[in-house]
């Protein structure tokens, strides 16, 4: 988080006239979130990094973005737009992942380190509305909206393992086309049927159309994200949401469209696999809180846990076809890029839950020591399950920024094309003066 800061800072200072820092709001832990922006056009682009603790690509490139911005007239002056990129909506949370940023970069280190908060605690989801949201991060980026009135925000996702693809509130077409272009430049696989839009409109080769919000259980609410959200707050305002999601480990079979040879006994071992870890972690969860009393924040770590676990056995009911729960939604036709997502899905609520536990036994000491060796175990064979079973490799944190500067500069061109509801800024003296160095504020 201080480098991201300081390069931002070094931008604003080689560009004054031109770039921008200010501070929109602070995080519960007394972090600045800081503001980028670039450019003096009228219409406003919102790009906004990190509002996942766990997927700090967007750091990196929204500073991809805002060095374009610069260099290239047609996406500031040309098209009289201002570039208001995020440098993360949760910086508490990226701290708490720095343990796996500076690598090796193995399935190892990152799901040992793993900190992402739970479900209550994530900053774009409005569960109650937003006129009660209540985290600091979430309020500050209400008010940048309701500020700027955006005709183009995007939100910069990651993928741990799988592909890319791309969420929107409007249909833009040419979106697939753009997507597969960049994904086939990069060797970026496409993720044909990400467990994140099982259900959701399919507006072309992984790209799909995010539902309106809607009420629903918490259970359903962490697994589908069709609730009210930030994504859809402008939309009053005209405004085309597009959430751009970069794989850090690549899996090559997410975009292999073909038929499988029996999906129902896919489907049946996933199921039973998701069922079977998840009673696994509940055992070490029960052997490792008791010893939690004395360790600091302690809640953090365990609010996501049982998050995970609370959604696991009721998705493994309803993706196991022999148990589907009566009334509940049939899952759409299955290619083999939907089943291996499906299974990538489910070993991930287990190793982040085993990564936390890991952690959380680290902080307990002696009491808990004993749990640690059989976690070590359990990550070992589930993160090679990952590298070896499927093929999982890293893929390189510039291609990684690259892919998606290149994805996001797609849609803003595409939605460039609808008419925005002009925007404005109540920030004073752009330019005015040199920027002022964030660490001595």
């Amino acid at each position: 988080m201080d480098e991201l800061g300081a390069r931002a800072a070094a931008l604003v200072a080689r560009r004054p006239g031109d770039a921008r820092l200010r501070r929109v709001g602070t995080s519960r832990g007394g972090t600045p979130l800081w503001l980028l922006s670039v450019g003096h056009g009228s219409r406003h682009a919102l790009v906004v990094a990190g509002p996942h603790a766990n997927e700090p690509v967007g750091g990196a490139t929204v500073l991809r973005l805002a060095e374009r911005a610069l260099a290239d007239p047609r996406l500031g002056a040309g098209s009289d737009t201002t570039w208001n990129l995020l440098l993360s909506l949760d910086p508490d949370g990226a701290r708490r992942n720095e343990g796996w940023l500076s690598g090796p970069y193995t399935l190892g280190r990152y799901f040992r380190h793993f900190f992402r908060p739970g479900f209550l605690e994530q900053p774009e989801w409005l569960p109650d509305g937003a006129e009660r949201a209540a985290l600091p991060e979430t309020r500050a980026l209400l008010d940048l909206q309701d500020e700027l009135r955006p005709f183009f925000q995007c939100s910069l996702h990651g993928v741990d393992v799988g592909g890319g693809f791309v969420e929107l509130t409007h249909d833009l077409p040419g979106m697939a086309q753009r997507l597969g272009q960049t994904a086939a430049r990069l060797g970026i696989p496409r993720e044909l049927g990400p467990y994140d839009t099982l259900y959701w409109p399919v507006l072309g080769p992984a790209v799909y159309r995010i539902p309106p919000p809607r009420r629903g259980d918490l259970a359903a609410a962490i697994t589908e994200a069709a609730v009210e959200s930030t994504w859809f707050h402008p939309h009053r305002y005209g405004t085309v949401t597009a959430v751009v999601e970069a794989p850090m480990w690549g899996v090559a079979a997410v975009e292999d469209g073909s038929p499988p040879a029996d999906a129902p006994a896919v489907l049946r071992t996933v199921s039973r696999t998701l069922r079977d870890d998840t009673r696994l972690m509940e055992g070490f969860l029960a052997r490792v809180r008791p010893h939690l009393t004395h360790v600091p924040d302690a809640d953090r770590l365990l609010a996501p846990v049982d998050d995970y676990l609370l959604v696991g056995p009721g998705l493994a009911d309803s993706w196991d076809p022999d148990t589907h729960p009566a009334g509940g939604r049939r899952l759409p036709p299955l290619d083999s890029a939907r089943l291996t997502a499906l299974g990538i899905s489910g070993r991930r609520v287990a190793l982040r839950t085993a990564g936390l536990l890991h952690q959380l036994a680290r902080a307990a000491g002696r009491e808990a020591a004993d749990v640690l060796p059989e976690l070590d175990a359990l990550i070992d064979m589930w993160c090679a399950d990952y590298s070896e079973g499927y093929g999982a490799r890293w893929i390189p944190v510039a291609r990684q920024a690259e892919y998606q500067a290149r994805v996001v500069l797609a849609a803003f061109e595409l939605a460039a094309g609808y008419t925005p509801v002009r925007s404005h800024s109540g920030e004073s003296g752009w330019g005015s003066g040199a920027a002022v160095p964030m660490h001595t504020e």
